[in-house]
């Protein structure tokens, strides 16, 4: 089970990226060029407990990423400097925090995008 989330466009398509993304429990080879990342379910404890109790990583769904900023940033602060497990299963505080700080750059890069997810 995982999360698939993207940001998304006023149109409903993601942005494209710069820099291929490498990270996620699925991703094209040589990278993804567009807003889309799969995420393990195995993170979702440090969601409902940093992020929201009652939603985890879908509190995020439906809002705008320049409104998600802060959201993120108090999420990734208390384990900002967990290093992640080489092994991407692994329900580490360092590996949960890699896809907030994805979405962190997103929102500073494409602040109009809506996040979407499942």
């Amino acid at each position: 089970m995982s999360y698939d989330i993207q940001l998304l466009d006023r149109y409903g398509n993601p942005f494209k990226l710069k820099t291929p993304l490498k990270e996620g429990g699925i991703y094209e080879i040589g990278g993804n060029r567009e807003t889309n990342l799969n995420i393990t379910y195995n993170y979702s404890w440090y969601y409902y407990m940093f992020l929201d109790k009652n939603k985890g990583i879908r509190a995020l769904y439906g809002k705008k990423a320049k409104n998600c900023k802060k959201i993120l940033e108090k999420a990734i602060a208390p384990c900002e400097n967990c290093k992640p497990n080489k092994d991407y299963w692994a329900e580490t505080p360092g590996n949960c925090i890699i896809p907030l700080k994805i979405f962190l750059d997103w929102c500073n890069n494409f602040p109009d995008g809506v996040f979407k997810g499942d």
